[in-house]
């Protein structure tokens, strides 16, 4: 567990996070998702003439909707945390119960594992 004034320090970092990771998300819907195919590609037929080009287009808007799915985990990673904080629980690996590191909360505030619970997660990930 962390220290009150630790606590407020991490309160205030997860709040600039979620902003900044809130803008992000919102530039991204703006932009490209709420955007119909045709809109996106400025063909006012409907139709497009190269197949390069609606590849081009499918691929940014796929490429698009996965950075939006990136960020929106982001957030609810954020809201999570600043709902420990809250609770007291904040800093406290989800999977070990053992203390997060103040260097790894820096870095990646809202992360709800320590650095050798990530690991194991991420090995995993990648076995087949």
């Amino acid at each position: 567990m962390i220290k009150k004034q630790d606590a407020e320090r991490f309160r205030k970092l997860l709040q600039e996070f979620r902003k900044k990771t809130a803008g992000s998300l919102g530039h991204l819907e703006k932009d490209s998702l709420n955007l119909s195919q045709r809109d996106a590609s400025g063909d006012l037929s409907g139709y497009s003439f190269h197949m390069a080009d609606m590849a081009t287009d499918n691929f940014d808007r796929e490429f698009n909707l996965d950075l939006a799915s990136s960020e929106q985990q982001i957030l609810n990673l954020i809201d999570d945390a600043l709902r420990k904080i809250n609770e007291g629980t904040y800093g406290i690996c989800e999977t070990c119960s053992k203390p997060i590191s103040q260097k790894r909360l820096l870095a990646v505030p809202y992360t709800p594992l320590c650095i050798k619970c990530q690991e194991e997660e991420e090995k995993k990930k990648r076995r087949p």
